[in-house]
């Protein structure tokens, strides 16, 4: 069959089958449901915060003293009014799914979230700023802080957490995992936005890193490639995955944790001080000080 003919002919009816799958699955009108075209716009209003946070490193122009407040101040419209509606969108979204709550206004929420997010850039760029310290403290190759947040991954997946971080204690549904599978994507480093991190967190090479949702780590923890901060077994007897229950472990202040560490389980607690060696695997809680090692052979 001609490429013409089969388009003619047979293309059509792939397209009823994709067609019946689609729309028996979920909703694809935007103005009914959640434009799922928007995660390009959620990655736009990434980059913009990413640039108001770090003009130098993440704007896609030069930024100069003089432009700063121009710069800021144009981002920042730009970015509340993209992102201003896909809030709103996903808690509408979330209404309709019968999951909205008591005398809920989407639109009300949406508002108060935004203005939260916006409002908060000063405070994240400042717990950001603690971890690019704790970077160039902990890392012998540093050279110069502005080396640290050009060119180290951890830095774009910690920064985008901390905004995601942010929206996902608002309760804004979808948004949050989008911003957190992009950094996933482009740095190798696997945070879940509702994760608990403390100030001067540093990850080392980051690359397979994993810290899943109920996480909690406090202050001044440096973990290594390949580290999974895990469940231990997230699903029940009947083979469904258990939600809304701790199932990844607590971290404490000034905790180190060397490459490919697997630490599983909700109530397994690293405790402060202690060091992790690499290619450990711990199912139970450590005491504070102490040394945990695969020992050689």
């Amino acid at each position: 069959m001609h490429i013409n003919e089969w388009m003619n002919e047979k293309l059509p009816e792939v397209a009823v089958k994709l067609e019946k799958s689609i729309l028996s699955g979920f909703d694809v009108e935007s103005q009914v449901g959640l434009d799922m075209a928007g995660r390009q716009d959620i990655y736009e209003v990434l980059d913009g915060i990413l640039a108001v946070l770090f003009p130098g490193s993440y704007s896609k122009e030069r930024i100069t003293r003089e432009n700063a407040n121009f710069f800021l101040n144009d981002t920042l419209r730009h970015v509340s009014m993209k992102i201003g509606k896909h809030i709103e969108e996903v808690f509408r979204y979330r209404c309709k799914k019968g999951e909205c709550q008591k005398d809920c206004t989407c639109e009300k929420r949406a508002e108060k979230a935004l203005i939260h997010l916006i409002e908060s850039l000063p405070s994240i760029r400042a717990m950001l700023m603690e971890d690019i310290q704790a970077a160039f403290d902990g890392d012998p190759a540093a050279k110069y802080l502005d080396e640290i947040v050009l060119s180290y991954p951890c830095i774009e997946a910690i920064a985008t957490y901390r905004i995601a971080n942010l929206l996902y204690e608002l309760d804004v549904p979808i948004i949050p995992r989008i911003m957190s599978e992009r950094a996933h994507s482009r740095t190798g480093i696997d945070i879940h936005p509702g994760a608990s991190i403390g100030a001067r967190f540093f990850i080392d090479h980051g690359t397979g890193v994993v810290i899943g949702e109920t996480s909690r780590i406090g202050r001044n923890v440096k973990i290594y490639q390949g580290v999974t901060l895990g469940a231990l077994s997230p699903f029940d007897k009947d083979g469904k995955p258990r939600k809304g229950e701790k199932r990844h472990p607590d971290i404490e202040d000034d905790v180190i944790i060397y490459a490919n560490a697997t630490i599983l389980g909700g109530s397994t607690v690293i405790g402060k001080g202690a060091i992790i060696g690499g290619n450990t695997w711990i199912t139970k809680s450590v005491p504070g000080g102490q040394f945990v090692y695969t020992k050689q052979r």
